[in-house]
């Protein structure tokens, strides 16, 4: 198992962001290998085109992932990397919803400063 849920939410970011770099983009569709290409969350997380659909897509993957660890066996020796990546993608989750919280703070304040600069210079 190879941390598919980073390299689809890379992808994703790479869309939304608007990084062209085909190299990263080939270097990532190879970590996912088949995932990229079966419907279900990560696939379309390759694909997001919005930060509200790419946060959602991520959460849904991780709720795909967890299920996957609770049903390997004890005794598997994949499962200690396994448990890993469920803290390593619940860190990401949680630092990409405090970037999409930023943005929108941003956004907010970016207003509420546009307003402040016509209080002080009224449009004629």
């Amino acid at each position: 198992m190879a941390c598919h849920e980073i390299a689809a939410l890379r992808l994703g970011l790479m869309n939304i962001l608007g990084v062209n770099d085909e190299a990263e983009k080939a270097h990532e569709l190879a970590e996912l290998g088949e995932a990229a290409r079966t419907p279900g969350p990560l696939a379309s997380l390759t694909v997001a085109s919005d930060l509200d659909g790419l946060v959602k897509l991520f959460s849904t993957s991780l709720v795909d992932l967890n299920e996957k660890v609770a049903r390997t066996p004890a005794g598997d020796p994949k499962l200690p990397y396994m448990r890993s990546l469920v803290v390593l993608t619940k860190k990401v989750e949680l630092e990409l919803r405090a970037h999409v919280e930023s943005l929108g703070r941003m956004n907010r304040e970016l207003e509420e400063m546009h307003d402040l600069v016509h209080e002080l210079f009224p449009a004629e």
